[in-house]
């Protein structure tokens, strides 16, 4: 189970604070920075998306992007072999080979 929120396409890391007895989060993916904290996970829920709609309007105020977490492009190196072997395991499952490292990213990701 992974410890994250996600709210209008921000994702928020989730731990406990045994120092200040509290569930605090932090939006992860931009360099913004993001913090919220709660006593329970409804109250966190609702500091998460308080917290992201805070930033959204701030950032309008000043007439700026906000950060984005991912663009959904990546652009990756592998050696000619792994190639390769991803064609090869794209052709098999009958994906294609971004629908197939998208898959395998998801499953990995997601554990």
């Amino acid at each position: 189970m992974m410890n994250t929120m996600t709210y209008k396409g921000y994702a928020a890391k989730i731990e406990y604070s045994d120092e200040d007895q509290c569930i605090v989060g932090h939006v992860a993916g931009i360099r913004d920075v993001i913090g919220f904290h709660a006593d329970n996970v409804a109250e966190l829920r609702k500091a998460f998306e308080e917290a992201v709609d805070d930033y959204l309007a701030y950032c309008a105020e000043r007439g700026r992007e906000p950060l984005r977490p991912a663009s959904g492009k990546i652009s990756l190196r592998v050696p000619p072999e792994i190639h390769s072997a991803i064609n090869v395991a794209a052709e098999v499952a009958g994906k294609s080979v971004n629908q197939w490292i998208n898959d395998t990213l998801m499953k990995a990701a997601h554990g």
